[in-house]
């Protein structure tokens, strides 16, 4: 995605269309799962898809392929600060919420308001909404500055292959981070290939972090990552 955001020249979204990370990556985990193929236009790298699929996405009956209590529960517990960037309408996000309890935070970042809005209402109608700290990311930064030193757990969920610039992402989200804390970077199977997804780990290493697991999720390429002891003297992160 060309500074998280763009439009789209395909015929079947229209001109102009807005578009989020968060769509993209959903829509093609459905049409994965109903056996369709991707649509041509609609997801290649550095392309989203439109934000409005995003009430389409949030439907319960995704949960019986991808139920987001099963895959994070191993890395999310009561009382965290967890930071989402990519969080669209929230299908993570309301579950994160419930995981870390009254006394923890979800800070959920996206691009677009129209998709934070649908976030918004739907974590009110669930009474989470005083959980969640809805924030809207710049074009090359998260806005989390505030956040340095403080995140348990952070989520990379199927978004790193649509920033412009990832290594100044992955430098932004290390410096969040806890000394003991965790960034779970997982990226779409069939849409990331093994050596793309190594040059990602890569750019995560000299952004100062390094692996130390690699968790299967769905057959998807997936790693936990945390701080190096000695991380670099010098991390470039985001313009914000």
């Amino acid at each position: 995605m060309r500074a998280w955001s763009t439009a789209t020249s395909s015929a079947s979204l229209g001109r102009g269309t807005e578009i989020t990370a968060a769509t993209c990556r959903d829509l093609a985990e459905w049409r994965t799962a109903a056996g369709l193929g991707a649509a041509k236009g609609e997801c290649m790298a550095n392309r989203v898809c439109p934000w409005w699929l995003g009430y389409f996405l949030v439907s319960p009956l995704r949960r019986l392929w991808q139920h987001p209590e099963r895959v994070l529960a191993p890395f999310v517990g009561e009382g965290m600060l967890v930071l989402e960037p990519g969080c669209g309408m929230g299908f993570f996000t309301l579950d994160l919420a419930r995981m870390v309890g009254p006394k923890g935070r979800v800070v959920a970042v996206d691009l677009q308001e129209r998709m934070l809005a649908g976030l918004r209402r739907r974590a009110r109608k669930a009474g989470l909404l005083d959980r969640i700290d809805v924030r809207l990311a710049q074009a090359h930064c998260l806005g989390i500055a505030d956040l340095a030193g403080r995140v348990d757990v952070a989520l990379a969920l199927h978004v790193i292959h649509e920033v412009p610039d990832a290594a100044g992402f992955f430098a932004e989200i290390a410096a969040s981070l806890k000394p003991e804390g965790r960034l779970l970077f997982v990226e779409p199977r069939g849409h990331v290939s093994e050596d793309a997804f190594a040059a990602s780990l890569a750019m995560a290493e000299k952004a100062g972090l390094r692996i130390v697991d690699r968790p299967k999720i769905r057959r998807e390429p997936a790693a936990l990552l945390a701080l190096k002891e000695h991380p670099p003297t010098e991390q470039r992160g985001w313009a914000c």
